[in-house]
């Protein structure tokens, strides 16, 4: 297994029109977003990147929105991922749209997201699968240095056990695009729900929604007490004659 964290400079997309075939992956995303936005709650969310930045979400139930790049136009604060302009456990909802891919330190990105996420806070992120045809074209040596195959990509059981190490509990998973292709899109949406669940671990994207959970540490008491022995009281009494 390669270490998740590296030295060599990564180009990182700052706009979708970065990617190619974005259009379709951009909509993947936007369709599973509008279904979770109903459920969030909270008064801050935070879109991390210029990727989250173009995703829509004006029917969430959160007012303050913050878009954080550095290139993106979008963004109304610019900022180094890796140390968040913000107070620890301020933000309710964080965005992460195919971050992971393209970070030098995966383990330290996640770390100052949770520094920032309130307790039952929601993280929400996408990425590329590396076990799929589009993980496959990363392997051709003429592809390496173009988008998306430039950046690195992690299975989404390996992303899942570093949320379980920062005591997220993943409440939602999905995998899709086991033919990532643009035409036709609906057909081949059809044929991978006909094929059901065997084929997630070979789809080309993932869509993960985590909630932080925080335990406190409180010693608890024990409800039982110990009972004293009972003992007959040995009684001296003198018989007068």
């Amino acid at each position: 297994m390669r270490p998740a964290r590296i030295s060599r400079k990564i180009t990182q997309p700052h706009s979708w029109d970065d990617l190619p075939k974005h259009q379709w992956v951009r909509d993947a995303i936007q369709m599973r977003l509008d279904e979770w936005c109903p459920k969030l709650f909270g008064y801050h969310m935070l879109k991390l990147g210029g990727l989250s930045c173009e995703i829509t979400s004006c029917n969430c139930n959160i007012q303050h929105q913050i878009n954080l790049d550095i290139k993106n136009p979008i963004h109304n604060v610019i900022a180094d991922a890796y140390d968040l302009p913000f107070l620890e456990k301020s933000i309710d909802v964080v965005l992460m749209a195919h971050q992971l891919d393209y970070c030098l330190d995966p383990h330290r990105l996640l770390r100052e997201v949770d520094r920032v996420m309130i307790d039952d806070g929601y993280l929400i992120l996408t990425g590329f699968n590396p076990i799929s045809l589009s993980g496959l074209n990363s392997l051709m040596p003429w592809r390496k240095r173009s988008m998306p195959w430039c950046g690195r990509m992690f299975t989404p059981h390996r992303v899942k056990d570093w949320l379980s190490l920062l005591n997220y509990q993943v409440v939602h998973m999905d995998s899709y695009g086991l033919v990532p292709v643009k035409k036709q899109r609906a057909i081949w949406t059809w044929l991978e729900n006909g094929i059901g669940n065997w084929g997630n671990p070979f789809c080309s994207q993932y869509f993960i929604v985590a909630r932080k959970r925080t335990y406190p540490l409180k010693p608890i008491k024990p409800h039982w007490k110990l009972k004293r022995r009972l003992a007959p009281v040995r009684v001296n009494c003198r018989v007068k004659h």
